[in-house]
């Protein structure tokens, strides 16, 4: 297969490039964990596609502005880092974002990335109320969030009707999900939010963004987790009854707290923590209603941390991680799972029987939010055992009516376990969106909308 890279510096070329209908994988940041961007010759290989370009959306022009009241005008590559700088300069903050700051916002509407700060605000989707993209034909459309899908002329025939209630009905089992195992389909909006690039070009999105307000964080010293669980359980579901207070509930395991250099540890090694991030209005409220609920936590084993050095230490952590697993070769197999509060101990035993399979790990993640993420980090002749673990992980998340994927996408690395979640019903859908919107195939032709092409499934 033959892969050609492409870079657009303006808009007007990336419209003549869709006019011609070439097959094409936009990118811009390439930070993607699901996309193997060094391998995709690999990856793509036996696809059924001779010939694939490689669309660089990283060199299009870029603007930051506030295009009214709160409302955030994103357009080209902007990062999450500087995004924020531009909103704090203003007195303004986003509301997520993922732990990946140089990946780009749009790219982030692509898979619906929320990062930590979901608990108390919801999603990234929520927060999109705008989005121009550029169609298989290179025209401009703008989709609004105030906008109901059923509204939207794609929906208005019968068939349209008929496929569109269908969809619906079969996503409300999810409805408190950060992402369900295919996306939402609600709003107009949502037809870009969590599509990843296979319907169109996102240019231009509004961003609704909230006035900026010093938060404080607790940091809870806890055993490991694999050893008694009982503490962190007990802060899980106690927090739930917090959301408007707590802003996040994050935790970081004593195998990620192992990677820091010993004067960045926030405690001594052997521990797990769990970070509260509280919003300062609330501080006084959590000290005297949540804390003391915590009865198999002590006292002593919760402080408070900088907020300064709490941001620098989550940052640190992936990047230690990182050079760790690049020096041994290693390649990081990880889930990205969201379940239900009254399956999250179910998960969590999952995990800790994962532990026991004498490969290296680690665990940390959204903990409010019931979205951990487990990295095995396996040597090359573990390879092959993590990749058959995952296969009946994945199978044991389908029936406890879990969320495979809830942050990072599909790409091309997870489709094979994404297949099983999905039904006749949102094959269909898919179907259906591929020939009216994408009637050429052109965008991510191998992407997950493309699993409705010969799948037969109950």
């Amino acid at each position: 297969m033959k892969i050609q890279l492409k870079a657009f510096r303006k808009k007007e070329d990336l419209k003549k490039h869709l006019k011609s209908h070439a097959e094409t994988l936009f990118y811009a940041s390439g930070t993607s964990t699901v996309i193997p961007y060094p391998n995709l010759g690999k990856a793509l290989k036996g696809k059924g596609f001779e010939h694939l370009y490689m669309g660089d959306l990283n060199a299009l022009p870029q603007k930051m502005d506030f295009a009214r009241e709160g409302a955030l005008e994103i357009e080209g590559p902007v990062t999450w880092k500087d995004a924020r700088g531009f909103c704090l300069s203003h007195g303004r903050n986003i509301m997520v974002s993922p732990t990946e700051e140089l990946a780009c916002m749009l790219a982030g509407i692509a898979t619906s990335a929320s990062g930590e700060r979901s608990f108390g605000f919801g999603s990234l989707r929520e927060h999109v109320t705008e989005i121009e993209y550029l169609n298989f034909e290179g025209k401009e459309q703008t989709l609004y969030s105030k906008n109901l899908l059923i509204n939207h002329p794609l929906f208005q025939s019968e068939e349209g009707k008929k496929i569109l209630e269908a969809y619906q009905d079969s996503y409300k089992k999810y409805d408190g999900f950060k992402n369900a195992p295919f996306p939402r389909l609600e709003k107009e909006t949502d037809l870009m939010v969590g599509m990843e690039g296979q319907l169109g070009v996102v240019t231009r999105a509004h961003f609704e963004t909230i006035k900026d307000e010093t938060t404080r964080f607790l940091f809870i010293k806890l055993p490991k987790w694999e050893e008694d669980v009982k503490p962190h359980l007990e802060i899980f579901y106690n927090a739930q009854n917090f959301r408007d207070h707590l802003i996040s509930v994050e935790l970081l395991d004593h195998n990620c707290l192992s990677y820091l250099p010993d004067e960045e540890k926030p405690l001594p090694a052997g521990y797990d923590v769990i970070f509260l991030e509280v919003k300062l209005s609330s501080f006084d409220l959590i000290i005297e209603n949540l804390i003391p609920t915590l009865t198999l936590t002590p006292d002593d084993n919760i402080f408070e941390m900088n907020g300064d050095k709490c941001h620098h230490l989550r940052m640190l952590i992936p990047r230690f991680i990182s050079e760790v697993n690049q020096r041994r070769g290693v390649k990081k197999k990880g889930t990205d799972v969201q379940v239900p509060k009254e399956s999250f101990e179910t998960l969590i035993s999952y995990y800790r029987d994962f532990s026991t399979k004498g490969i290296s790990y680690n665990l940390f993640g959204h903990f409010g939010d019931g979205h951990l993420h487990f990295n095995f980090l396996p040597l090359a002749e573990e390879e092959e055992k993590c990749q058959n673990l995952l296969t009946e992980f994945y199978k044991k998340i389908k029936s406890i009516h879990g969320s495979p994927f809830a942050e990072h996408g599909i790409g091309l690395l997870k489709q094979d376990f994404i297949a099983p979640f999905l039904t006749k019903v949102q094959l269909e859908m898919y179907r259906y969106l591929k020939e009216n919107l994408d009637p050429k195939n052109q965008f991510f032709p191998q992407g997950f909308l493309n699993l409705s092409r010969g799948k037969k499934n109950d």
